[in-house]
């Protein structure tokens, strides 16, 4: 039985499979034909050995064929599922990742369809070794567009990376833990960019603010993060009672706002206002509380 080719679709993909065998050409005599022993087994159990010595062949056919063309897109596909041990051996490096294998698979194939499209047979460079570092180049980008919490520049991400790693040089020694001047002087940068980066680590992950804390932090269960950060802001009404009051206090006459200026930011008292305006204590009191009761109004007919 021909094996078939269940490549992941691309761009020049063609839509359904084709058994494997003899490529499909205008002319017989560009066919190319691939050895009798591979042609009877599918393209997933195929040794790393043959499928090397396989890629070559397709890779010389490759560079015949017109990019956008049923044949090119059936080399392509046939390349990309000889090769895929390739993805699944770099994907195996993160398998202690929080993300699903088959994420880090789909991510990888990518790396490894770039590669494809990347490689010129006649540099004389082996395929594998030419497409494991943008395979796992990929998989490593993907976890730092999307593995982190709370998204940082990426200055910041390398700079985790690199805390972490001189961190770990300076534990072993010093028998300690190091110091962030230690840490400062380890990469030749200041003790507040240190800082920052250790700042930025705390948004790789992120706690819901709906799970219970572990007995070990003193939790018991009964309370929930958000019931320990929360809180009632009482100055939030204070806040959306000045937003609605300052277009009525624009409105008020020049003298009725300069009382109210000297009663409740100057802090003067009815006494000291009048002297200020010349006019007695008990004007300034009842121009003081119609002012007043006509802002009172102006609030209750917004509500």
């Amino acid at each position: 039985m021909s094996p078939r080719l269940d490549a992941p679709r691309t761009p020049h993909a063609p839509s359904a499979a084709v058994p494997l065998g003899r490529l499909p050409t205008q002319s017989p005599d560009h066919a190319l034909q691939l050895p009798e022993q591979l042609t009877d087994q599918p393209l997933d159990r195929i040794g790393p050995v043959d499928a090397r010595a396989l890629s070559k062949q397709l890779f010389a056919r490759l560079a015949e064929l017109e990019e956008g063309t049923h044949d090119h897109a059936y080399v392509r596909n046939t390349l990309v599922e000889l090769n895929l041990a390739l993805v699944k051996f770099a994907a195996a490096r993160f398998g202690t990742r929080s993300e699903p294998m088959e994420d880090i698979v789909q991510v990888g194939t990518i790396g490894l369809i770039k590669a494809i499209d990347r490689f010129e047979l006649t540099r004389g460079v082996e395929f594998p070794t030419f497409a494991m570092p943008t395979i796992i180049g990929e998989i490593k980008r993907f976890f730092r567009d999307t593995s982190w919490s709370v998204h940082v520049p990426r200055r910041l991400q390398e700079l985790r990376l690199d805390l972490a790693r001189a961190g770990d040089a300076l534990s072993q020694r010093l028998d300690r833990s190091p110091t962030v001047a230690e840490l400062a002087e380890e990469l030749g940068i200041s003790p507040e960019e240190v800082v920052e980066g250790m700042a930025a680590s705390n948004a790789y992950t992120a706690s819901s603010l709906d799970a219970q804390p572990d007995e070990e932090d003193g939790g018991g269960g009964e309370a929930t993060l958000a019931d320990r950060l929360g809180y009632e802001d009482h100055g939030l009404t204070g806040i959306e009672y000045i937003a609605s009051l300052k277009p009525m206090i624009a409105s008020l006459p020049a003298r009725e706002r300069h009382i109210l200026s000297l009663r409740f930011v100057s802090g003067m008292t009815q006494s000291e206002i009048g002297t200020e305006l010349g006019i007695s204590q008990m004007h300034v009191s009842r121009l003081l509380a119609r002012t007043l009761a006509r802002l009172r109004r102006g609030l209750t007919l917004e509500e």
